[in-house]
């Protein structure tokens, strides 16, 4: 479980996130939605403790984000930020054997490689293991990222924007791999969504958020409310029911 009590971000008089509680359960997908500003990167890097909280407290499985050793916390929750800037020139399999850090610390044994091969054939990466980054169109790329964090085996991944900068169907695709990743690992992801209908379409549950608040928690269907999604996002949002479940109409 992730249990923030009372977190609170003061960046000065006028912008300040919080105060925040909430309890995430553990497993499956929880989408953090909200309209710019709201507050959804800064909580999830507070979460992910690349960013340092002013008031209250978070847990992550029990140990505090704040106090926790980092080899301790690296072994149970990992964090993609939106910006990923490797300077030198990585293959495929040298970005992802990074996710081993934790428990190899640069030594990458048998059953390290073993892990590493795992997660490049679950992000169906394996004909471009050997290839460098900078080879990779975005979507490429964005995969061998995701394979990284999923390859340090933590029970908890926090996503900030995955689909960003990605087409409708490597968005598709994306989400499509992280649903298996929570169903077949038992990880519990915690991702920051733009796209409501993405939200709705692959989470158990939503987070939204206001104003540096949050306004609402719940199940999909609790969160899929024209009402509520209207006054959260300040413009009219009508939900219609699709094949697949709900679906916000702008």
């Amino acid at each position: 479980m992730i249990k923030i009590d009372n977190a609170r971000k003061n960046y000065n008089d006028e912008v300040n996130i919080g105060p925040i509680d909430i309890q995430i359960p553990k497993a499956g997908i929880t989408s953090l939605i909200g309209p710019n500003g709201a507050g959804k990167s800064t909580t999830l890097l507070m979460i992910g403790r690349l960013l340092n909280i002013d008031e209250g407290q978070i847990k992550v499985a029990d140990m505090d984000v704040t106090t926790s050793k980092s080899g301790d916390l690296a072994k149970i929750l990992t964090i993609l930020r939106q910006e990923n800037h490797f300077v030198t020139r990585l293959t495929v399999r040298q970005l992802v054997g990074f996710g081993r850090f934790p428990y190899s610390k640069g030594r990458l044994t048998k059953e390290d490689e073993v892990i590493v091969s795992k997660y490049i054939d679950f992000l169906h990466l394996t004909e471009l293991e050997n290839r460098y980054l900078d080879e990779l169109s975005g979507g490429q790329r964005q995969r061998a990222y995701v394979a990284m964090v999923l390859c340090q085996e933590t029970e908890y991944v926090l996503l900030d924007e995955p689909l960003n900068n990605l087409d409708v169907a490597r968005s598709v695709q994306m989400m499509e791999h992280l649903r298996q990743a929570a169903n077949e690992f038992g990880r519990t992801i915690l991702t920051v969504m733009h796209d409501i209908n993405f939200a709705a379409k692959y989470s158990d549950r939503i987070c939204a958020m206001k104003d540096g608040k949050i306004a609402a928690f719940g199940e999909v269907n609790e969160i899929m409310d024209s009402e509520l999604l209207t006054d959260i996002f300040e413009t009219k949002i009508e939900i219609i029911e699709g094949p697949y479940g709900p679906i916000a109409i702008y």
